[in-house]
């Protein structure tokens, strides 16, 4: 079996040959830090991303099968974007920066993490028709400028033109990006503008989720009906945190529930019976949205401080809940005897089915290059039919 029929296998019940050995790609300080200690070039360390040919070479360098974030992505959001600029510079190098999506943020140098934001352009109606609601417009554009992988290169989408979508000769995964239903409306709002815009003035709430719904329906539905075949389709939110939801459950449920229906309906007319999505954080909450409007594969099912594992939620929802992921990333920062004990947890986990281990985010810079190559190797050893 190649990577392709295992990976289906698994996550459909049937037999396989050996679990694919899964990854979420890389911090870049992650890349950089190896580069550094001479385990891949500087070359490799800037080149790469998800699901390109450096990130090929990465992958078997350190023994994994593939990264699961890879996709063909057609624009689902801003376009164009705001031009990103600085607006002002502070002793000591900090800068307010206005980013990609309109919002001014602190940034620090050096800075990895995700910066403070300052403030927002879209505050109210007048701001989203000026600045935003022209932006989410659908045109062809948006999936014929998208690139698509061809055998680790990219080249672009030409509707009817690439067999290579349109045949099972893939030897691993690849799926379609089906954008961000409310994780990018999160992001322009920021999480107390949304919780604000919601009470205050629901009817814009409501358009501004509709018109992003009908965006990523469209492209969906236009790179569907290009003759293209996909494996999987995938979502991104990031809508939660440690202690749950960054949006009313009820809410979640009520308007964008509804909008994740309208899509997977439609995947599952293609014949995409595995739909996952991203989302960090403590989920449960908001899986019933998910689990009932055909999202069924949760990704990357981060461990965190609450321990998030699949084992409840499949006692739960049932055989019909999958997952990718739950791997907990912080034992590369540790020892053999930490990455041992980690497969041990997992083991009972592939044994339920449906499930496919994976760091549960992308490897961080405290990652030991030795150790994730140990993992990759145990896991074979202890996986391998």
């Amino acid at each position: 079996m190649n990577n392709r029929q295992r990976t289906l296998a698994v996550l459909r019940y049937q037999s396989y040959d050996r679990l694919p050995i899964v990854h979420f790609g890389f911090w870049n300080e992650t890349l950089e830090t190896w580069a550094a200690q001479g385990h891949i070039t500087i070359e490799q360390a800037k080149s790469w991303f998800d699901g390109n040919a450096t990130d090929g070479v990465l992958s078997e360098k350190l023994g994994f099968d593939f990264n699961w974030n890879n996709c063909f992505s057609p624009s689902s959001g801003l376009d164009p974007a705001f031009e990103s600029k600085v607006l002002e510079t502070f002793p000591g190098g900090s800068q307010h920066l206005l980013n990609h999506e309109g919002v001014v943020v602190l940034q620090k140098p050096e800075a990895g993490s995700i910066p403070t934001e300052i403030r927002h352009t879209l505050v109210d109606r007048a701001s989203w028709e000026e600045h935003y609601q022209w932006r989410f417009k659908f045109y062809e554009d948006r999936i014929k400028k998208a690139l698509v992988r061809i055998d680790g290169s990219y080249e672009p989408f030409e509707p009817g033109g690439l067999e290579f979508l349109k045949k099972d000769q893939r030897d691993y995964p690849y799926g379609l990006f089906c954008g961000s239903l409310y994780g990018q409306i999160r992001n322009i709002l920021g999480v107390e503008g949304s919780c604000y815009l919601m009470l205050d003035d629901e009817p814009l709430f409501d358009e501004i989720i509709q018109t992003v719904g009908e965006l990523s329906y469209r492209v969906v539905e236009y790179a569907l009906k290009s003759g293209a075949r996909f494996d999987f389709a995938h979502f991104w939110e990031d809508i939660c945190f440690k202690n749950g939801p960054l949006i009313t459950p009820a809410m979640f449920d009520e308007k964008v529930g509804p909008q994740y229906k309208r899509i997977t309906d439609l995947l599952k007319q293609y014949g995409i019976d595995i739909v996952s999505l991203d989302c960090d954080g403590k989920i449960d909450a908001l899986i019933p949205t998910w689990f009932n409007n055909g999202v069924n594969t949760m990704f990357p099912i981060e461990v965190g401080t609450w321990n998030a594992n699949i084992k409840p939620w499949r006692e739960t929802y049932g055989k019909g809940l999958l997952g990718v992921g739950g791997m907990d990333k912080k034992v590369f920062a540790y020892d053999r005897a930490a990455v041992d004990a980690e497969i041990e947890r997992l083991k009972p986990l592939v044994a339920l089915g449906g499930f496919i281990p994976c760091p549960d985010h992308r490897i961080p810079p405290n990652a030991q290059w030795d150790l994730v190559r140990y993992y990759t190797e145990r896991m074979r050893q202890i996986f391998d039919d």
